[in-house]
């Protein structure tokens, strides 16, 4: 119907469109943030909130004793490895000092440097005695800090026994609010579709179709597009079963249209020619829009409106040219005026050849 149009006609159908898709993407942006809140009618839930009352703050407080006693054994464990490697590396130096004077001792064999061999070999003595405390304290440690890991270990079974019961409790409750806060989006976004489908059927080609089809694309988009992320698993069901209806329903709608215009068509197509010519000229952009597309006013059928040849449809016998009362000029039998002297055509003239 387009090519039927005014000029600034088409101009403000193109500003109506963008009107409903403005409104269309006002009404998503609104609507979207109402199913997103939607999450926070019901409280969220953990884990935690499912754990034994009696048994649950008992374990979290063993767990985090033996937590801290297991880090302060490993303090005192690196520190004691620390001293030991003191020790260690102190001994390691007097015995080298001490090897290389009794080698000097023995290449001059002084009597008068026993004394001080003796000393020596105490000092060596004592650091050794040091090193061997130090081990000693270090393998206390370790012991220490091996108890605390098990006593870690056996706290952290006891709380991985407790929240794996608690797991699976969580998880039905989690379910059974998936369901709930689903089964609220669901309430708001199918009436919204309903809507829609109803302003579509009856109300889309009506003053206000702008606002009819942004609501129409707002509803679309609310049901098959924000529902999708906050569907459970057994969402999908709903979300096609809920397709499913509506393409019945608009299939059957669209069989059953096709079924009445085919009738209308015959029924129509039986008139004189003078009264479906009549008809047609109520409809004077309908008229020159099928004549554009190559089709016939009357029956739709195709037909090759550039052959000369051709002033009647040969499928329903409705004229489709005539000559112009005042300058004979063949022209459109549906145009209100002649193209070549724009005199006025009269209403239910029959066609002249």
């Amino acid at each position: 119907m387009s090519k039927a149009l005014r000029l600034s006609e088409k101009w403000f159908q193109r500003g109506l469109w963008l009107v409903a898709l403005a409104f269309a993407f006002f009404l998503i942006g609104l609507g979207g943030k109402v199913v997103d809140n939607l999450n926070l009618v019901e409280e969220p839930l953990s884990v935690e909130h499912f754990i034994d009352p009696r048994e649950g703050p008992p374990a979290r407080e063993a767990l985090a004793a033996a937590l801290r006693t297991m880090n302060d054994a490993g303090e005192v464990l690196a520190q004691a490895e620390q001293r030991h490697k003191m020790a260690k590396a102190n001994t390691a130096s007097a015995r080298e000092s001490f090897n290389n004077w009794r080698a000097t001792r023995h290449a001059t064999a002084r009597p008068d440097q026993d004394r001080e061999l003796i000393e020596r070999t105490r000092q060596l003595d004592e650091l050794q005695a040091a090193e061997r405390t130090a081990l000693g304290a270090v393998e206390v440690q370790e012991q220490r800090h091996l108890d605390a890991r098990q006593a870690h270990h056996r706290a952290q079974v006891q709380w991985q026994t407790l929240e794996q019961a608690a797991t699976q409790r969580y998880d039905d409750a989690e379910r059974r609010r998936e369901l709930r806060v689903f089964g609220y989006r669901l309430a708001l976004t199918l009436p919204l579709l309903l809507v829609a489908a109803w302003m579509w059927k009856h109300k889309r080609r009506g003053t206000w179709w702008p606002f009819v089809w942004g609501f129409i694309f707002f509803a679309l988009f609310a049901f098959f597009v924000e529902l999708v992320p906050y569907l459970p698993s057994y969402g999908g069901y709903v979300r096609y079963v809920v397709g499913i209806l509506i393409t019945v329903l608009v299939g059957r709608q669209a069989i059953v249209s096709l079924q009445r215009y085919l009738e209308r068509q015959k029924a129509v197509e039986a008139l004189p020619d003078t009264e479906r010519r009549e008809s047609l000229s109520l409809d004077y952009d309908a008229a020159l829009t099928r004549m554009g597309k190559g089709v016939c006013p009357g029956c739709e059928r195709p037909l090759d409106l550039k052959d000369p040849a051709i002033d009647f449809c040969p499928h329903c016998g409705i004229g489709l040219f005539k000559r112009c009362v005042a300058c004979t000029t063949r022209r459109n039998a549906f145009t209100r005026f002649c193209f070549s002297c724009g005199t006025g055509a009269e209403v239910g003239q029959v066609a002249k050849v």
